[in-house]
């Protein structure tokens, strides 16, 4: 996709990620924006990195699991456009994070074909996809991809990432946000967001503390505040 408003980079076991791009859906229902949704994946840029000594336990097979799924991704986009791509990662991450057994759901389950096939069906793609958790030769293309997403960010971040205005316009990691916004809160957050990557000396605006994303997988329920947590590097250490 070639005149997409906005590249959004994500990876489909990323919670932050899904929030984010919820937030940017509603967006674009408002203003008619079209999306290119687009992959990084956490595994595969965290290829070098020693889990055991960088992550908490399980975070491995965590951003496993996420990669298999943008291997079936891939080949939707590959058979049957980029159009699949947003279909398939709002079916499937929906499932992840707001399903209503997200808070048990565990990385082997949602890497896995059982897991997958009703899903793709349910996105209205053909369960056969799921042949591509298998397969390892979509990975050269998602690596590409996530290459270029760090390319226009820098290489010390995360997902999502968003690209404003593509090819030229400024990209950014985030914005990160645990709570998603109500329809008018929500455009208010893009003019903001986007005012900032307009100008051109902005870099950067952080906290590590953040509550626990408003999601299921979480044990938050619609409505509720998550827990306040310090996340550094890619994982979360809870405050005293």
């Amino acid at each position: 996709m070639t005149d997409a408003d906005v590249r959004f980079y994500f990876d489909p076991v990323c919670p932050f990620a899904w929030m984010t791009s919820k937030w940017v859906r509603t967006v674009a229902a408002q203003r008619d924006y079209a999306v290119d949704w687009r992959f990084i994946s956490l595994r595969l840029i965290n290829s070098a990195i020693d889990y055991d000594s960088h992550f908490p336990a399980g975070y491995e097979e965590g951003h496993t699991s996420g990669l298999r799924l943008l291997r079936v991704a891939a080949r939707a986009r590959a058979e049957h456009g980029p159009a699949a791509v947003g279909a398939f990662y709002q079916t499937v991450s929906s499932e992840i994070f707001d399903g209503p057994g997200a808070e048990e759901l565990t990385p082997a389950t949602r890497g896995s074909r059982a897991f997958v096939e009703p899903l793709l069906a349910k996105a209205g793609l053909p369960a056969g996809l799921a042949d591509a958790l298998e397969e390892p030769r979509w990975d050269d293309g998602i690596r590409a991809e996530g290459e270029e997403a760090l390319s226009l960010t820098g290489k010390d971040v995360g997902t999502p990432i968003i690209h404003f205005a593509p090819p030229y316009g400024a990209a950014f990691f985030g914005p990160v946000i645990s709570r998603l916004p109500a329809p008018e809160d929500a455009v208010r957050l893009w003019d903001h967001v986007t005012a900032l990557a307009a100008f051109p000396g902005f870099a950067e605006l952080k906290r590590s503390l953040r509550e626990r994303p408003q999601l299921r997988s979480f044990g938050v329920q619609p409505g509720a505040a998550g827990a306040e947590e310090d996340w550094h590097a890619g994982s979360r250490k809870t405050t005293p």
